[in-house]
């Protein structure tokens, strides 16, 4: 079977226009051939904002936490010694665990002397798979005040891979920033969209962008958004460090109203699909 293409679409920061590309893209290159979205962002999942499918399955999303078994514990405080989270900690006779800090390792239940610390499933937040034509679009949602993105993002991809096996084209609509959920999102992609705008602050963000994605070992390219605003801070330093400049989506208030409306921008804005045109174009040179 041939292996699928992953394309991740990223950012250093949030607002930069992620969504408005993972949603604009995948639809337009839907026209083409069979797309899987995966809206990764589980803590604010908006792509579906703008993609009217029909919806194919719902699921619960778990994870897995120690409960306590008072009964075999001998209180020798292993579990609180390998819990690298501080979500379990021993104190005075009882053992104590925090739920919003574990990360679901094993490690305490796994390394327990006497097994009091069997690990049972907790509802986190939910998954749902819509279909629109050839497009199939998977979210991952979290329950309101969860804190761990990471358990949420995986089991969106392991879905994937379980439901729709034979996908050959997969973008991922990333989390903002840096830290762990982007680098679940993006960590066995083939290629990177790094989506700025040309401002002090986004070529700022940008930066912090590409040096994880360097760290990742994965090659990119950089999409401005809003290109005609700013300065050309984001030009020269995309210059000087050897980055190319796949697509520019203008700064345009009709594209914006659009937008705001919950519409794709392509359909009724020519510059918009020239630009992902291009963009296409160029992610299946690869």
């Amino acid at each position: 079977m041939k292996k699928p293409m992953k394309i991740a679409i990223a950012s250093g920061k949030g607002g930069t226009g992620k969504t408005t590309l993972s949603t604009n893209l995948s639809a337009l290159w839907a026209e083409r051939r069979q797309v899987t979205l995966l809206d990764l962002d589980v803590e604010e999942p908006n792509s579906g904002l703008f993609l009217n499918g029909t919806l194919v399955k719902q699921e619960t999303i778990e994870k897995f936490i120690p409960v306590w078994n008072p009964d075999p514990c001998r209180l020798c405080g292993k579990c609180q010694e390998v819990c690298e989270f501080n979500a379990v900690m021993k104190l005075g006779t009882e053992i104590m665990v925090f739920p919003e800090l574990c990360h679901g390792c094993y490690a305490c239940s796994d390394l327990c002397p006497n097994s009091a610390l069997p690990m049972a499933a907790r509802p986190m937040g939910e998954l749902n798979h819509y279909r629109m034509g050839k497009l199939d679009f998977i979210e991952g949602r979290l329950a309101v005040g969860e804190e761990q993105a990471v358990p949420a993002i995986k089991r969106v991809k392991e879905y994937q891979k379980q439901e729709l096996p034979d996908s050959e084209l997969i973008i991922m609509d990333s989390p903002p920033g840096t830290s762990c959920p982007v680098i679940e999102a993006v960590k066995d992609v083939n290629f990177v969209i790094l989506i700025t705008e040309p401002t002090p602050f986004g070529l700022h963000d940008l930066k912090l962008a590409v040096e994880t994605t360097r760290g990742l070992g994965k090659e990119m390219g950089i999409v401005i958004n809003r290109d005609g605003i700013g300065d050309d801070g984001v030009e020269r330093y995309c210059s000087d460090e050897g980055l190319r400049i796949v697509a520019r989506i203008p700064q345009d208030r009709g594209m914006a109203k659009t937008y705001s409306a919950g519409k794709l921008i392509y359909l009724s804005h020519p510059v918009m699909k020239e630009e992902l045109s291009r963009l296409i174009d160029f992610l299946e040179a690869l």
